[in-house]
């Protein structure tokens, strides 16, 4: 609903990233905004930012993989703000590196917090949304919901988890001529914190694949899905539209140019290794906040004609354009090996 003010909306992961940047694009149209994360220095770093920009704010200390304490949120949530309008799910935590050196302990880990947290989200939401016949689920989702790449196999499975689970509570929903709307948006490689502070198994720092966006071109994205939930999914950049085609039109190609440029394409020694364990068991952020943004602003975009085109239903022909030309490319370069 553009321009209605005093939306109740939940936000998950909001003490960084896309989760933070979202919290504050819908405290500037005047909503209340509940912002649920595992770190208390990320949460109040957060919660003054949604002050400044104007909207009412209630920090919830959470882990999402809990669902007690999703539930025990959410409750909250209606006893301090009303009824919820918008619920966001974009918590994860994740640990890079090859499938063989990720432990299993590891990889159930990322799978509770980023499947399950979705899981958990969507339910706390459905449970008072579904009574009231009103209310939109806006899952962020990535291209790698479609796409596994390699050094990133719990992240990727998650996402692909998420991306069924969604579409099997939209079906039902709409059996129940619900009208209640659950939307995803799948997201680019986007300039946030966790390339820093997720568990990691890489010999050098973690990056995002080429090309990143800052998170603010996501959280637009969101505002426009909670908006006009009835399209079941939006694309977010260029490369997420390119990658999405050709992984549908040229799956095996694509196995091997990742298998070729995914591990270097993941990797930058033009920042020192990160110290520590990372987030994947306690927070990152408990006494620190590392607010919205990564450190790959330098090379970060804020503004993506497709996101635009897509706006304007131009999208798939946009991005159908690129694939000739990326599919002209790679086959190219697969002629010169």
């Amino acid at each position: 609903m553009s321009g209605t003010t005093r939306q109740t909306v939940v936000v998950t992961g909001a003490s960084a990233g896309i989760g933070r940047a979202t919290a504050v694009m819908f405290a500037a149209r005047g909503a209340r905004v509940a912002l649920l994360a595992r770190g208390r220095g990320g949460l109040d770093g957060a919660a003054a930012e949604v002050r400044a920009a104007g909207g009412q704010v209630l920090p919830i200390v959470t882990d999402v993989a809990e669902w007690d304490q999703v539930e025990r949120a959410a409750r909250r949530v209606e006893e301090e703000f009303g009824p919820v309008d918008v619920w966001v799910n974009n918590a994860f935590t994740a640990a890079f590196g090859k499938f063989t050196d990720v432990s299993p302990e590891e990889f159930l880990q990322a799978t509770r917090s980023t499947y399950l947290g979705y899981v958990h989200g969507t339910r706390a939401a459905l449970e008072s949304m579904v009574s009231r016949d009103r209310g939109t689920v806006v899952q962020v989702g990535s291209a790698l919901a479609y796409r596994g790449i390699p050094l990133q196999s719990a992240y990727c499975g998650a996402k692909h988890a998420i991306q069924g689970f969604t579409e099997s509570v939209r079906c039902e929903l709409l059996h129940d001529k619900s009208a209640v709307r659950v939307t995803m948006v799948q997201m680019p490689a986007v300039n946030t914190p966790q390339f820093t502070w997720l568990r990691t198994h890489l010999p050098s720092h973690a990056q995002p694949v080429p090309p990143i966006y800052q998170p603010e071109v996501a959280a637009r994205a969101v505002l426009r899905a909670a908006d006009h939930p009835q399209r079941r999914e939006y694309w977010v950049g260029t490369s997420t539209a390119v990658t999405l085609l050709a992984n549908a039109v040229v799956p095996g190609l694509l196995d091997r140019y990742l298998a070729r440029t995914g591990f270097q394409s993941q990797q930058t020694d033009a920042h020192p290794q990160p110290e520590g364990h990372g987030n994947l068991l306690a927070p990152a952020d408990e006494k620190e906040d590392y607010g919205a943004h990564g450190v790959f602003g330098d090379r970060a975009y804020t503004f993506d004609p497709q996101v635009w085109a897509s706006r304007h239903h131009l999208g798939k022909a946009v991005a159908a354009a690129g694939l000739v030309g990326a599919g002209y490319a790679l086959l190219r370069r697969r002629g010169r090996h």
